[in-house]
């Protein structure tokens, strides 16, 4: 049992988010417009596919009947297999370019039972009429760079009749460029919470939690350049710049091409995915 209360773990949670942002703000050679814009499409899946131990897990805690709020929920990675068990999917997505990937991944499977909002949580929720707005409230990869993390998960638990959902990793996915960054920036990355810190955080609130730990399988890019495009954006860096070259002699070390010719990194990120979940009412 944590030591800490929940107001000190909040402030904690701030204050590595704020020291992260402000990390960024002191070495960044690209704006932020809308940071998913040039690879959103990396972020797009089959809402069909096998194979994937930590969907299936997600999957396996949907009812007959069920509506799911997918919190970010990016270009549905989660929302649309969802939608293809559920009843309703509403899926609330703050980026344009992730919302259209969602919309044309809407259009494609057919799937008129997914409801797309835009909107930044926890404002988001005000939009959507009265609480619990969902049976099951989810966020995967969310949360991880959200400063006042109280709030967000007070909507989280207002937003949800039966069961809130986390999926998460030990370590945020941008960690993945962690190794990067001494030799690109001369320093090493300001860490973000992540799993750990979120399950403590729910004890202090005096939430039971339970967490299914599964497999995280390494990244892979259909190419070197997906590969680079996406490492680039976490280290917040401009293609013809000096340190643009730093990186490319460094990722010529570090990556490698699968038998399956796919592209990863030849030391991908420790640790596994946890399924973190919790009852909305304590």
């Amino acid at each position: 049992m944590t030591t800490a209360t929940a107001a000190e773990l909040e402030a904690a949670w701030a204050e590595r988010v704020r020291a992260n942002r402000e990390q960024v703000d002191r070495i960044r050679e690209v704006p932020d417009h809308d940071f998913y814009a040039p690879v959103s499409s990396l972020f797009v899946a089959d809402p069909r596919r096998t194979g994937e131990e930590a969907l299936e897990a997600l999957l396996a805690l949907t009812e007959p009947g069920d509506h799911w709020l997918d919190i970010g929920a990016g270009a549905g990675r989660y929302a649309l297999p969802l939608a293809l068990e559920v009843d309703e999917v509403i899926a609330v997505e703050p980026s344009a370019s992730m919302r259209n990937a969602l919309r044309t991944g809407k259009e494609e499977h057919g799937l008129t039972n997914l409801r797309i909002v835009a909107g930044a949580w926890p404002d988001a929720l005000e939009g959507l009429g009265d609480p619990p707005v969902a049976d099951v409230a989810l966020v995967a990869h969310v949360g991880y760079d959200i400063e006042e993390i109280g709030p967000f998960v007070d909507a989280m638990e207002r937003a949800a009749g039966r069961l809130c959902v986390a999926m998460l990793t030990d370590r945020s996915p941008a960690s993945v460029a962690d190794p990067f960054w001494p030799v690109v920036h001369g320093m090493d990355r300001v860490p973000l919470p992540a799993l750990p810190d979120l399950a403590e955080l729910l004890r202090a609130r005096g939430r039971r939690t339970e967490i299914q730990r599964v497999e995280r399988a390494p990244r892979t890019f259909d190419s070197f350049d997906g590969l680079a495009t996406f490492l680039r954006r976490q280290l917040w860096i401009a293609e013809d710049g000096e340190k643009e070259q730093r990186f490319r002699s460094s990722l010529a070390e570090m990556a490698r091409e699968r038998d399956d010719d796919g592209w990863t990194l030849a030391a991908p990120p420790v640790g596994s995915i946890g399924i973190l979940t919790w009852s909305p009412r304590g």
